[in-house]
């Protein structure tokens, strides 16, 4: 068993022990009592220009803890401040240390849509998503089926949610267009070993329409990396321990964004 299989597992353990303690009925019950609508995630990454997703991440199954001092409410106000189109909540328990309340009190604490990071497995998670204030949810290609991934995603859309559906090869990335999905995600790391390669978000983005939001995640160091995606037509892109580890988060966004920015005004 690899360790995305594993990780997938201990979800679906952990999701059947919140089922007993809130039925999904209850759920819905209480979403349908919400009168705060997110911000559409896809149209902050649908938006010209590079758009950057921040992640709040305070550790990883291959990196360890990443972040032992963990503000995450100060850090979201830092990636909006420095301008984020979108952050990306760790919400996983287990193997990545994350907390449903830490998405929830992000939520209260910016404007910029969130979505909850975790391994969706149920469609519990979708409603909880909602209960919380996320604008959208993560569906896995490698741990759904693509009916899964179909029926998930039109769940999400019914409660206004957005849905990232993350691929790593060209198989998932079929599998996720013939789901219908709006936003493509590939990572260039793969789950199943840790390694990361680049050259996949560029490789795999002629797969997808010009109206499929594309984003590129995992491995961006700088710049440079920045450049070569923009160029392949790559939406957006996932900073995250890049900035994690960052002293200055916010400055360390700036001089992306900021860079970027300039170096495609002196190319005009």
């Amino acid at each position: 068993m690899n360790i995305l299989d594993e990780i997938a597992g201990r979800t679906r353990e952990r999701i059947q022990e919140e089922k007993r303690k809130q039925s999904l009925l209850d759920l819905k019950y209480r979403i349908r009592e919400q009168e705060r609508q997110a911000p559409s995630f896809y149209g902050a990454l649908a938006a010209p220009g590079m758009s950057y997703i921040c992640e709040l991440k305070k550790a990883s199954p291959s990196k360890g803890l990443i972040a032992p001092d963990y503000p995450y409410v100060e850090l979201a106000r830092e990636y909006e401040a420095a301008g984020a189109s979108a952050i990306f909540c760790l919400t996983e328990p287990y193997y990545f240390q994350g907390a449903d309340r830490y998405l929830q009190e992000v939520v209260q604490n910016v404007s910029i849509p969130i979505l909850r990071k975790d391994f969706t497995v149920d469609e519990y998670m979708i409603y909880q998503a909602k209960e919380l204030g996320a604008s959208a949810v993560l569906l896995i290609c490698a741990i759904l089926e693509e009916a899964q991934v179909r029926e998930y995603r039109q769940i999400a859309e019914e409660l206004g949610l957005d849905a990232l559906v993350e691929a790593h090869d060209e198989r998932e990335v079929e599998m996720a267009l013939n789901a219908g999905a709006r936003i493509v995600g590939v990572n260039n790391r793969d789950l199943r070993t840790f390694e990361v390669n680049m050259q996949n978000s560029i490789r795999l983005r002629n797969m997808a329409p010009r109206d499929v939001v594309f984003i590129s995640e995992s491995g961006i160091k700088g710049f440079e990396d920045i450049r070569v995606l923009y160029e392949n037509d790559v939406d957006a892109v996932l900073i995250g321990e890049t900035l994690m580890r960052s002293h200055d988060k916010g400055e360390a966004l700036r001089q992306l964004n900021g860079g970027t920015l300039e170096q495609l005004r002196l190319a005009v």
